[in-house]
């Protein structure tokens, strides 16, 4: 089975490849083909995470496990791709470069069948081109009622008095 998925640089624009890769491929498979696509040199950290219809971010599958514990991280070259999507799991997000945080939507879009002589993976479409720099994110905490921040932890900043707090603790 071939599974078609459409990457989408989460920007302003219209940016976005169409890629088909081999259902029992890795996701270091489609780690690499997204970089190549999109003309990144593939040598700086990422990670796909799994995603709902809300694009949500879920759990992380690095290109190394950087964890002190060791294997308490899934894998890229250990993941296949077949694994993470499917008919009714569609959705993954994927992080390029933890520094610049080139942030990708990957929708899996179709399920075919293998094509004799094709390539695999393989670039289907490519739209608009990749700006100079990361899109910037805007990233929101959630803001009370009141448009207070600390309404998460029900604070109110006169509490801070009685935390027992040692001004001179060095």
């Amino acid at each position: 089975m071939i599974y078609r998925y459409r990457v989408i640089l989460d920007a302003n624009e219209d940016v976005f490849r169409d890629i088909e890769i081999e259902a029992s491929a890795n996701l270091e498979d489609l780690h690499n083909a997204i970089t190549q696509s999109f003309g990144f040199a593939g040598q700086e950290m990422a990670s796909f995470y799994e995603s709902n219809d809300l694009w949500e971010q879920g759990e992380e599958i690095a290109l190394f496990d950087m964890s002190e514990e060791g294997g308490s991280v899934r894998i890229m070259s250990e993941t296949q791709v077949d694994v993470v999507t499917n008919r009714s799991k569609t959705k993954l997000i994927y992080v390029y470069d933890f520094l610049n945080m080139w942030t990708f939507l990957v929708e899996l879009a179709e399920i075919a069948e293998r094509e004799e002589g094709r390539i695999y993976p393989n670039l289907m479409f490519a739209h608009g081109e990749i700006p100079e720099e990361a899109p910037e994110k805007e990233f929101k905490a959630e803001m009370g009622e009141d448009g207070d921040f600390d309404d998460e932890f029900d604070l109110d900043s006169g509490d801070y008095e009685d935390l027992d707090f040692d001004e001179n603790w060095n």
